[in-house]
């Protein structure tokens, strides 16, 4: 069930469901997909960084999931008159699906992105809370804008070498999105999550806000005072063309009735 927000199709399901379709993909014959199923989050940040770039755009229309990664997105549901119940972030999805996966067991996973001491701070978490679940691989990749085409062969060898169920991809919007969007049809796994920020939260590097913010869409607030360089652009400037954009959307429907 999906719901149209200023123009994209974003989920309207709870954490839980959203764990449940993917993981329900997991356990399906995927042989006649020539593709895999993906993941990607939207926010009122990422609405406005898609506003001046097409491709990014285009991926994010493109997501097999697209979730609500943001109170803003909820908020504007409810303003616009939709029903998406909650927020649901990337860290959301790799926690309830891992909990799925390493109930039954078998299945493998690969992490792409960020630093090798980030990925191995994973790996040695995930072998703690998530011993059922065999880590293929892992691949810290060049931090730039553009590969060239020998990264990206390199990358993708890597990843189809041990065909693994899942593909957790941290490279930071809009790079991530674009980059599973791009090569989706060369990827052997059969579901890819754009997460982001979830690498860093899971290998502790950065902490992730106290619940009780969380629970009350205040996540934002102690990130920002965390990392303020990289956050405030998004919370003074994304967040006001967000909210502009949604009131002209609801005076636009309002004027329909």
């Amino acid at each position: 069930m999906k719901e149209n927000i200023l123009g994209y199709d974003v989920e309207a399901l709870s954490v839980c469901a959203c764990a449940d379709e993917i993981d329900d993909l997991l356990r399906t014959n995927s042989k006649a997909r020539r593709d895999c199923g993906w993941l990607a989050c939207m926010n009122p940040h990422s609405y406005v960084l898609s506003l001046g770039d097409d491709l990014f755009s285009q991926a994010l229309k493109g997501a097999e999931w697209l979730v609500a990664d943001g109170i803003g997105i909820v908020l504007a549901s409810r303003i616009l008159g939709g029903a998406i119940p909650e927020r649901v972030t990337g860290s959301d999805i790799f926690h309830k699906l891992n909990e799925r996966m390493n109930v039954t067991g078998g299945m493998s996973v690969f992490f792409i992105g960020s630093t090798k001491e980030t990925l191995e701070l994973i790996c040695k978490r995930m072998a703690i809370d998530y011993p059922n679940i065999l880590i293929a691989g892992t691949y810290s990749p060049p931090f730039k804008s553009i590969y060239t085409d020998a990264e990206l062969n390199s990358m993708i060898d890597a990843i189809n070498a041990k065909a693994p169920d899942v593909l957790w991809v941290g490279m930071t919007a809009p790079k991530q999105e674009k980059w599973i969007y791009q090569n989706r049809n060369r990827l052997k796994v059969k579901f890819a999550g754009a997460i982001g920020g979830a690498f860093d939260f899971y290998s502790g590097r950065v902490k992730r806000s106290n619940p009780i913010f969380q629970r009350h869409g205040l996540e934002w607030l102690p990130r920002l005072l965390q990392q303020p360089k990289r956050l405030w652009r998004r919370m003074f400037i994304s967040a006001p063309i967000f909210i502009w954009h949604v009131a002209q959307e609801y005076i636009l429907n309002y004027s329909r009735k």
